[in-house]
């Protein structure tokens, strides 16, 4: 029964001090909405990157693939 009264006192008095302390910082859901933001905008810029990059190599006359030795 001790620690029963003992893990009741803990918690709740951690309970406490934790509502106590409101400025404890940004939850992690805006945050993990910024980062699959980043991420997206970083995708799309990386394939117009490639696309450009193929039309580009597409355009040279006279084009081939390199053959290996």
């Amino acid at each position: 029964m001790h620690l029963y009264t003992y893990l009741y006192a803990a918690v709740s008095s951690r309970l406490t001090e934790l509502r106590r302390d409101t400025e404890r910082g940004d939850s992690p859901v805006p945050t993990a909405v910024i980062i699959f933001g980043l991420v997206a905008v970083a995708m799309a810029v990386t394939g117009l990157a490639l696309a450009k990059a193929n039309d580009w190599m597409n355009a040279i006359p006279n084009n081939t693939a390199p053959k290996a030795p």
